[in-house]
């Protein structure tokens, strides 16, 4: 079994800065891309940003500039630092981690089960 649990969602004004973390774990082999997606109501899940084991990033163009995306493989966690957030910002936030449970076998994607993120004055 395999567990991703974020933490670190709130409510904040717009302009201010939160951090989401998201820990894996269970039967962890070893983990390959981790990230995190967002979804705000009546809209499709989105990407937000990814960050592969060797540190590189991809972030969505809507971000870019005011979150960062990081992990520590030691701990099998990844962050997002959300800074200058805006009200479409607003969305539940996931993240996944592509991984392996064991030594045969291929990756597949595990998701965490959603933080509430809402920007409003």
């Amino acid at each position: 079994q395999v567990q991703l649990v974020e933490s670190g969602g709130g409510l904040l004004q717009p302009g201010g800065s939160l951090r989401l973390s998201c820990a894996g774990s269970g039967s962890i082999f070893r983990i390959y891309n981790m990230g995190w997606y967002r979804q705000a109501p009546g809209k499709q899940r989105d990407l937000v940003a990814t960050v592969t084991s060797g540190g590189s990033t991809n972030d969505a163009d809507s971000v870019k500039g005011r979150f960062t995306i990081s992990r520590d493989n030691a701990k099998n966690t990844v962050y997002l630092q959300m800074n200058s957030l805006k009200p479409e910002d607003t969305a539940v936030y996931y993240c996944y981690a592509n991984l392996k449970t064991g030594v045969i076998g291929v990756p597949r994607d595990y998701w965490g089960q959603g933080t509430q993120v809402t920007v409003s004055s």
